[in-house]
């Protein structure tokens, strides 16, 4: 079992910048697979970026390309999303996840995602 627990939400301006966190508990954090996903009001849970367990390279969603950095550190087993130039369409509740499949290095699909924090939300103001 995989507890996590996400923070760094808030209400920013247009352009601003957040960093989230989540802190897992457990023992084997280097194990998974994780990811960010996030859902605005009235619209599907979508992808946001997941970071391969093994290599720790990052892969991201085209909408948020080259302004999300995500990263992971497994001594403190936690991950990151560092969220630049932030624009309105980016506010949702954001969500980070736990994949346990040991065949699975990186994955961004939701469905398969075995664990999930509470949520943090962002707002970003015009």
């Amino acid at each position: 079992q995989v507890r996590l627990v996400e923070s760094g939400g808030g209400l920013v301006q247009a352009g601003g910048s957040l960093r989230l966190s989540c802190a897992a508990s457990g023992r084997t954090f280097s194990s998974y697979a994780m990811g960010w996903f996030r859902q605005a009001p009235g619209k599907e849970r979508e992808f946001v970026a997941a970071i391969n367990r093994s290599d720790g390279s990052a892969y991201y969603a085209d909408s948020v390309k080259g302004r999300f950095t995500m990263s992971r550190d497994n001594a403190k087993n936690t991950v990151y999303l560092q969220m630049n130039s932030l624009k309105p369409e980016d506010t949702a509740v954001y969500y980070c996840a736990a994949d346990q499949n040991p065949g699975i290095l990186i994955d961004i699909t939701w469905r398969r995602y075995d664990y999930w924090g509470q949520g943090t939300q962002v707002t970003v103001s015009s």
